[in-house]
């Protein structure tokens, strides 16, 4: 895609994750740790890409290096999944222990039908998968 959103994200290994755009337009998440400093930068980040969301974005959580998610990283992805121009993304998340898909399942409770349509994932093929079903399928 040519007329791609612009990412307005600059590497900084303090914020605790990495992004990179998908080729269907969506982005890619990769938490590499949660830092103290990590909840402010990700809630600044997803706010810029929210506005002017008009069309279904698909993207991508890699937590599997995430041990645990405080609960101001939970309190903040409620807040934003919560946020009406979240309508049109799906995410899948891919997590490697039952502890960060308590928290993920604690988020996906907390938001209401409104907000973004969420799947959590031990596999990473399993999660692509289900990025690409026809919306229609979601409901």
């Amino acid at each position: 895609m040519n007329d791609q959103k612009p990412l307005h994200y600059s590497p900084d290994p303090g914020m605790g994750f990495n992004v990179a755009r998908r080729e269907d337009g969506g982005m890619n998440v990769t938490f590499t740790g949660i830092t103290h400093e990590t909840p402010a930068h990700w809630h600044k980040f997803a706010e810029e890409h929210l506005i002017g969301s008009d069309h279904l974005v698909r993207n991508l959580y890699d937590l599997r290096q995430v041990e645990r998610l405080p609960d101001d990283v939970v309190q903040v992805a409620i807040e934003l999944n919560n946020d009406p121009s979240t309508r049109n993304i799906r995410l899948a998340a891919v997590v490697a222990n039952d502890a960060v898909r308590t928290a993920m399942q604690k988020i996906f409770d907390n938001t209401p039908g409104g907000g973004v349509r969420m799947g959590v994932f031990d596999d990473m093929d399993e999660a692509e998968a289900w990025l690409s079903r026809p919306m229609e399928l979601m409901v």
